[in-house]
């Protein structure tokens, strides 16, 4: 039997430059979609597939994202004094229980794998799911949870890929696709921004992991790589000459809020899903667009 899943993984403590000046005094993670939090989204994508603890890699000026998963006593008391009932019954269902979160620090910024390796005291000895919070998994069944169900089949590694134009792939971390395992593959190799015509195939990472206790050891002795820091992919390279990684393949829409482009369109996205906003969304967007033809 596959050991549970029980913890996933944050890393929070990037910089956001390329959304400076809003990120001068507001952690990107904290920037809205409609109206919640970039990092609630994908904790709530965490909690549907059944994680307990989330551990958040944070880093300066990132206290605001601890405040947030806490009680607000002060808007707590104004709400039910208003008699907001609505507005407090949301604030509840998003607070995460007592004693399910903690956070750590991140010194410096050393990497995504740097940033995994923190979480290490936090983690154990036990596999962990890991969540990059930059990227919006929009699907009837989270991402996440499609992989809880491969990794019941499989166990070992697993990641999210989806596929992208194949003269695209030097912009992305691409695996080699090897048997049918689960409702996925057996991931043959890992490849960070192959130059262009080598890629093993048009399969890129897509920021979801569910990762095995080992990769911790390898992180340790993980030397720098790309750009002076601790590569992730790297250490999943040595581990994967010990153990298996399997590809799943996201049946949804992704959306990179890293980037000022992917942020909008997934503003647009959620906005459209929501029943209360959609009609007169579409109406403003439809003005918008007939005034600039």
């Amino acid at each position: 039997m596959n050991a549970r899943i029980r913890k996933a993984v944050f890393p929070v403590a990037g910089l956001g430059t390329r959304f400076l000046p809003a990120t001068k005094t507001v952690p990107k993670e904290m920037l809205t979609i409609v109206d919640r939090p970039v990092i609630q989204y994908v904790v709530d994508e965490a909690r549907e597939a059944g994680i307990e603890h989330l551990i958040f890699v944070t880093g300066r000026n990132k206290g605001v994202i601890e405040d947030y998963f806490d009680v607000q006593t002060e808007l707590q008391a104004t709400l039910e004094n208003r008699g907001k009932t609505t507005e407090l019954n949301l604030l509840a269902a998003d607070l995460p229980e007592a004693g399910t979160t903690s956070f750590t620090r991140q010194q410096l910024p050393l990497g995504l794998g740097h940033a995994v390796w923190c979480a290490r005291e936090l983690v154990g000895r036990e596999p962990f799911a890991l969540l990059l919070p930059d990227m919006i998994m929009q699907a009837p069944k989270g991402c996440l949870a499609q992989m809880m169900e491969m990794y019941e089949e499989t166990g070992g590694n697993i990641i999210s890929v989806e596929q992208c134009e194949p003269e695209r792939a030097s912009s992305y971390g691409i695996v080699g696709v090897g048997e049918t395992a689960g409702s996925g593959f057996r991931i043959t190799e890992m490849v960070e921004k192959p130059a262009p015509g080598t890629a093993p195939s048009n399969h890129f990472i897509s920021g979801r992991y569910i990762l095995q206790p080992e990769i911790m050891d390898i992180l340790a002795r993980q030397e720098t790589g790309a750009g002076g820091e601790i590569q992730l992919t790297d250490a999943m390279i040595a581990l994967l000459a010990d153990q298996a990684f399997y590809g799943m393949p996201f049946d949804g829409q992704t959306y990179d809020c890293g980037s000022k482009s992917g942020f909008l369109a997934a503003n647009v996205a959620y906005a459209l899903a929501r029943a209360d906003i959609a009609p007169a969304f579409q109406e403003e967007l439809k003005k918008i667009i007939a005034a600039r033809r």
